[in-house]
């Protein structure tokens, strides 16, 4: 779940963050593990976005991410590997995909990249283990409640929309590139290597 979580065209808001929480609400012991492992799974998603950026270069990042919040991205990213990792603390809905996309195609480090984001990503699925290692029964007693079904129902609704979403813009970005390339183009999306 943290791979799909942390790559390009799966949408679902919060999603691995409630599943740390449930998974700790149900076994309060593995909570350390949980929080280890959506980390990692944070960590090999967000690799797959990175490398997809860096092949895509800075010229072809526009087809991945909005123009009009492409120049706020790329400011953000210019101050530092920290300053990127540090917006990896903020749970969704805050769009962090983009991040991870521009800091490969701007060239960001890679090591120092996804150390950062490890330290932050441990620290954020940890504090939300902890907390539901201490508020387990009152998580398990409203897991049971239809009120908390809904809730269930409404993010697998926006999860399916969003990753269609996601996919059909994939899909659009790609076949614009690739009828650039068949008329005698420059690909868009290959950048300064």
């Amino acid at each position: 779940m943290g791979i799909l979580d942390a790559s390009m065209v799966f949408f679902l808001p919060l999603g691995i963050d409630f599943v740390v929480i449930l998974m700790t609400a149900r076994k309060p012991e593995w909570f350390w593990l949980y929080a280890l492992l959506a980390t990692v799974g944070s960590l090999i998603g967000a690799a797959g976005t990175f490398w997809a950026g860096k092949k895509a270069g800075e010229k072809g990042l526009s087809r991945f991410v909005n123009p009009k919040r492409l120049a706020r991205v790329k400011a953000r990213v210019n101050r530092g590997t920290f300053v990127v990792a540090g917006l990896a603390v903020i749970p969704p809905p805050f769009p962090f995909t983009p991040f991870v996309l521009a800091s490969g195609a701007l060239g960001m480090n890679a090591w120092s990249f996804f150390t950062a984001l490890a330290a932050v990503r441990l620290f954020r699925f940890g504090v939300e283990g902890a907390l539901a290692h201490r508020y387990g029964t009152q998580i398990g007693r409203w897991m049971k409640t239809p009120t908390f079904q809904a809730v269930v129902g409404l993010f697998i609704a926006l999860a399916v929309i969003g990753t269609i979403v996601s996919a059909v813009m994939l899909i659009r970005g790609s076949r614009r590139r690739s009828d650039a390339v068949a008329k005698g183009g420059r690909d868009p999306a290959v950048g300064l290597e």
